[in-house]
């Protein structure tokens, strides 16, 4: 186990965790974890849409919670405690019709009240879509 990870974490178990939630409803895949970072894709199609026919920005909004809160539940003892979001920024940098987006989240803080994470959000060809900070209270069980 890594230095930041507190409970074991594995891509399967991230896939049980995300069942009969918005994470499958939005085709949300989590693709990769590393010693400090956690990595997830969403399809931008008609799920993630705006009527314009490009990626709402809620949805970035929603990825970015998603990967970044899922990293911070692993960043805790499951057994005394849990992550919930607190405050999200995003700014928008670029927009996208089709293909998927791929969240990158990484902690700035992992304090014992609070974790602040950051999440770039790039397009296939590496360019920035969004950059997001989330803020998480960590609650006792």
């Amino acid at each position: 186990m890594s230095i930041i990870w507190k409970t074991e974490m594995s891509l399967g178990i991230i896939l049980e965790r995300s069942k009969n939630t918005m994470v499958e409803h939005l085709g949300i895949e989590f693709t990769e974890t590393g010693d400090d970072f956690l990595v997830a894709r969403m399809p931008v199609d008609h799920r993630t849409h705006q009527a314009i026919g490009i990626m709402h920005g809620g949805a970035s909004c929603v990825l970015a919670e998603t990967v970044g809160s899922t990293a911070a539940n692993f960043c805790v003892d499951q057994n005394t405690a849990y992550c919930v979001g607190l405050d999200i920024n995003t700014n928008h940098i670029r927009s996208i019709k089709a293909g998927w987006v791929i969240a990158k989240a990484t902690p700035f803080h992992l304090g014992k009240m609070t974790q602040v994470w950051n999440i770039e959000i790039r397009n296939e060809a590496d360019q920035l879509i969004s950059i997001n900070r989330l803020t998480m209270a960590v609650l006792n069980k």
